[in-house]
């Protein structure tokens, strides 16, 4: 009768080899969840992001105040009735002066690009580099010429934007400033970052 050489089963082996897998398998959970953590945002990153408001029952006809948000400045202009009577008369020199490309919420499509006339709300970049131009209210200053009737200019490029927002024809930025989504929650209280449902 031939010799059997089968070895038989060693249980202290077996125990090992089991021991071993469920030791690397927590191991390996335990390296995941850190990594699958990082992925999330952070506390810092879902603040930046929310939205903010502001109380412009202080801010006065022809100040501008800037509160942040994303990281952004965002200015809020009181319009005098002087600078919302001028902006009818920039159209012919503006590059869209309909706001035909979308920079700004639907609610926002009009003469004035805001909710309110009296109250202008963009982000105050650049939409040519992102830097971030002057508040310039002064009418035909010898630097920007007699057809300059207050806006916002930016010394790095020399692009120009009107108390509404819109880029001038003929400068280097393409577009005019963005418009953030935003709502009044209250009579004088400005939450920029939502659409909300009143107006």
């Amino acid at each position: 009768m031939p010799k059997d050489d089968t070895i038989p089963p060693d249980p202290q082996r077996r125990r090992l080899v089991v021991a071993t897998s469920v030791a690397g398998g927590v191991a390996a959970a335990a390296t995941a969840v850190p990594f699958v953590a990082s992925l999330m945002p952070s506390e810092r990153a879902k603040a930046v992001g929310a939205p903010v408001s502001a109380d412009v029952s202080a801010l006065g006809p022809g100040e501008m105040m800037t509160v942040p948000w994303r990281g952004q400045p965002v200015w809020i202009l009181h319009r005098t009735p002087r600078m919302l009577a001028g902006l009818e008369k920039l159209e012919r020199d503006l590059l869209d002066p309909t706001s035909e490309r979308p920079q700004q919420p639907e609610y926002c499509r009009n003469q004035y690009r805001s909710r309110k006339p009296e109250y202008l709300i963009a982000v105050g970049l650049c939409t040519h580099l992102g830097c971030v131009p002057t508040f310039r209210p002064d009418v035909a200053p010898p630097d920007l010429g007699p057809q300059w009737d207050g806006g916002y200019y930016c010394p790095c490029h020399g692009s120009r934007f009107d108390l509404a927002g819109r880029v001038y024809r003929h400068v280097p930025a393409p577009l005019n400033l963005v418009i953030p989504p935003y709502y009044y929650s209250e009579t004088s209280t400005v939450t920029v970052g939502l659409d909300g449902e009143k107006t």
